[in-house]
């Protein structure tokens, strides 16, 4: 079995997050740059299940820049058999829509019986992107799973709702998205990180994939506008002069909060 893992490098969710009132996008450099932890508890998932079945291939995938191999190699450091970043100039700023294709072309080109992703990233928060890959390869999918259960032909989990829990059920091939229920990933050991050196990495780019950022007939989302949210005001302060009762009434009313 082929297990692919979407992974994401996101700035640390410890630091500073900025976007550049330039361009819109979010300044990277910021903050320290690390592997998204969902990515990590999905990539666990599959090095899971190919701990307990042999021949199973688990390989990252990610779209990013070049200043990101050494967070793709995490992955493989953690056990991943080998991986693929997409890097092209083209794409940065790539909205879901593009990112979505990409990673959908790139996931036809090498294969795959199982996509694994986590269900949001920390940085864009847009949560669909999985969805997105299943419905452009024309697969089942599964998402927001909080327990994932692999068998030969199938993939099955439970799914949480605020009406309660369902388990669903895809054949394979299949894109299933992963929740924060799920186990945390493994520590890549030395003998790990020294391995992944060796490891395969395939860089592709656009036209490799046959594909092109400025397609004319393809829908993209643009930034038009952006503006630094203003400094937060002091709060109003009620003094107890025996009416404090009525003072935060009235506060609440005037605000509907109430």
């Amino acid at each position: 079995m082929k297990i692919v893992v979407l992974i994401k490098e996101v700035p640390d969710t410890w630091g500073d997050r900025k976007l550049s009132l330039e361009t819109g996008l979010t300044e990277r450099d910021a903050s320290d740059r690390v592997l998204d932890e969902i990515c990590e508890r999905a990539l666990e998932v599959g090095l899971s299940y190919a701990d307990a079945h042999e021949g199973t291939d688990v390989v990252v995938l990610s779209m990013a820049s070049e200043a990101s191999t050494a967070t793709v190699r995490k992955g493989l450091a953690m056990g991943a058999a080998s991986a693929v970043q997409v890097v092209d100039g083209d794409l940065l700023g790539a909205d879901m829509g593009l990112t979505a294709e990409v990673l959908a072309a790139t996931l036809q080109r090498i294969g795959f019986d199982l996509v694994i992703a986590g269900n949001l990233s920390t940085d864009g928060s847009g949560g669909m992107i999985p969805a997105m890959v299943a419905e452009i390869l024309d697969v089942p999918s599964a998402t927001n799973l909080t327990s994932v259960e692999i068998s030969d032909g199938a993939v099955e989990g439970v799914r949480l709702s605020d009406a309660g829990s369902m388990r669903v059920r895809a054949e394979l091939p299949a894109v299933v998205s992963i929740t924060e229920a799920l186990p945390d990933a493994r520590f890549p050991n030395f003998k790990g990180i020294m391995a992944a050196k060796k490891k395969p990495f395939e860089t592709l780019g656009l036209a490799d994939l046959g594909l092109d950022a400025a397609d004319p007939e393809a829908s993209r989302s643009i930034v038009i506008s952006l503006a630094e949210r203003p400094p937060r005001e002091a709060g109003v302060k009620i003094v107890d002069e025996g009416d404090a009762g009525q003072k935060l009434a009235d506060f609440l009313a005037e605000n509907r909060l109430v």
